[in-house]
């Protein structure tokens, strides 16, 4: 027999199960939950009780499931009791519908109003047809939480209902499990909560003599948008800049900022922090080659400068080559042609566990835009393509596929 007394070293976590054929695997995470010596309250939506059984989670659970937001004959307000008291929220599976009115903050049922009434961490774990999926409601919803700090499980592909295969899957019990028990045992409460994320962002300069420069077209934004997400999901962060961009005040004193302005310096600097860090990503746009430098300004009166260009050195492929156990690496890569197949080229090449791509010749998408548009490639998986959106919303997507790798175990 289950007891409902609460230790004060148990996690509170608040299990949300939503009306879909998946629901039978909550089943499962709430008894891993419980094995981890969670205190587990569930919450169950009047839909999911057409799929799975409250007995079957309140014989399992901390405390009896809960259906109702009103004649809970334990507390007159089960809203506030669950949400001010839990460490963590986690709504397994999340169906568009609940998605949808958790987005609008519409809070008519016990699940989305202890969503509302609660300043927990919540982790979504949606689960859906792909059509349903891939319908820009339902992702514009799910941007719109996650820029208000909710944590999303990308669903997996595989056999959905009815036969289909596709995205839209849950994943794993034994993976939704793993990521809430490491979220409730770190100490911010995100996805990255304990990490150490080191990013490199912008454009380096190469001198060609005290005055003129060889550069690129890179503005950081993107690599600043990874670093400032990475931050307030949790993570320790290190920022290698070369571009002159401020960081956003509310994660500003949390990020340790490297400014460099060639290549040289932007690998001395990885160099230096790197092999401590769990995830590495190379934003920024380092110069292939570099010059030869004159020690003084060359006149125009000399005529044209014969300028030698020197290869630099690939700080991307080094650290693919001399990573320690279960760090991650993600690179990013540029292109104007041939997008896939050169970035899949790349992937290979440089021995990255992620490797983003974007056509830089498409547009709104790439260099010194506030948008973007990128295609996530993972070794062995399908490409994961972001539509066009912001690149606050581009780092969310990728640091989700960061922490996925993370939690799942499936890093090198």
């Amino acid at each position: 027999m289950t007891s409902s007394k609460h230790k004060q070293d148990q996690p509170r976590i608040v299990l949300g199960v939503a009306g879909g054929i998946a629901a039978y695997k909550a089943v499962e995470v709430l008894r891993r939950l419980r094995d981890a010596d969670c205190f587990v309250s569930p919450i169950l939506t009047p839909d999911a009780t057409r799929f799975v059984g409250e007995v079957t989670f309140s014989a399992l659970a901390s405390e009896p499931a809960r259906t109702k937001l009103y004649g809970d004959p334990t507390t007159p307000i089960p809203h506030t009791y669950l949400g001010q008291n839990a460490d963590l929220i986690v709504v397994a599976p999340a169906t568009a519908h609940v998605i949808a009115r958790y987005a609008m903050g519409l809070s008519d049922d016990l699940l989305t109003a202890t969503l509302l009434a609660s300043r927990a961490p919540v982790l979504l774990c949606p689960a859906m047809h792909t059509e349903m999926w891939e319908q820009p409601s339902v992702q514009e919803n799910l941007a719109t939480l996650r820029r208000r700090g909710v944590m999303v499980v990308e669903p997996e592909e595989g056999p959905l209902a009815g036969g289909d295969s596709g995205k839209g899957r849950l994943p794993d019990p034994e993976v939704i499990a793993a990521l809430v028990l490491s979220i409730v045992r770190g100490e911010s409460g995100g996805l990255l909560a304990g990490r150490s994320v080191v990013v490199t962002a912008g454009g380096t300069r190469e001198a060609i003599d005290p005055v003129r420069v060889i550069t690129n077209r890179s503005s950081g934004k993107q690599g600043h948008a990874l670093a400032e997400v990475a931050a307030r999901l949790g993570a320790a962060v290190t920022l290698i800049t070369a571009a002159p961009l401020a960081l956003a005040p509310d994660v500003a004193r949390q990020i340790i900022r490297v400014n460099v302005d060639s290549a040289a310096q932007m690998a001395e600097a990885v160099d230096r922090v790197a092999p401590e860090a769990d995830v590495v990503i190379m934003a920024a746009a380092v110069a292939d080659f570099t010059v030869e430098a004159q020690d003084a300004k060359i006149k125009k009166e000399q005529g044209v400068p014969s300028i030698s260009l020197v290869p630099t050195r690939d700080i991307l492929a080094s650290l693919g080559q001399h990573r320690r156990s279960g760090q991650v690496i993600v690179g990013f890569a540029a292109e104007t042609d041939d997008v896939l197949a050169n970035a899949e080229a790349k992937l290979t090449r440089k021995g990255c566990d992620l490797l983003v791509v974007n056509d830089v010749s498409a547009e709104g998408v790439g260099f010194d835009h506030s948008t973007n548009e990128v295609t996530i490639l993972t070794p062995g998986a399908e490409p994961y393509v972001v539509a066009m959106t912001t690149k606050e919303q581009v780092a969310y997507e990728v640091l989700s596929k960061v922490a996925e790798r993370i939690h799942g175990g499936t890093n090198g």
